[in-house]
């Protein structure tokens, strides 16, 4: 019985590890969706989904917008894999009344100058 019990205990621990692991496994083109923005959210370790109250809520959390009490803009630009990919948001955000905002936010994650080497073949 013991044998049967360990031998069970050890399957049922084997799939529920491989489970997670394939969990934390990047497998979509869009996963750069989870790179987030401002560098405030960053220090906070993106854990502002429920306090944002600025431009930047249109990325964590659009309810957010109500906070706003004047026009505001956000850039930024960070560079990846050692300056070959670029990451750059903007974003505009203004309140139009007590209880409305409008918003809009652009994300781009791109590499500039890829090299044809189609004249290589």
């Amino acid at each position: 019985k013991i044998k049967r019990l360990k031998k069970t205990t050890f399957i049922v621990f084997l799939l529920v590890s491989t489970t997670l692991l394939a969990q934390t496994t990047r497998k979509y083109s869009n996963e750069f969706m989870n790179i987030g923005v401002d560098a405030a959210s960053f220090g906070m370790a993106n854990a502002v989904v429920a306090s944002t109250g600025d431009v930047n809520s249109g990325y964590w959390n659009p309810a957010g917008l109500l906070k706003l009490e004047d026009k505001q803009l956000s850039l930024m630009h960070a560079s990846y894999f050692a300056n070959i990919a670029n990451y750059d948001y903007a974003a505009f955000a203004m309140p139009l009344d007590d209880k409305s905002a409008v918003g809009i936010s652009i994300i781009r994650f791109g590499v500039d100058d890829i090299l044809n080497t189609t004249q290589l073949i």
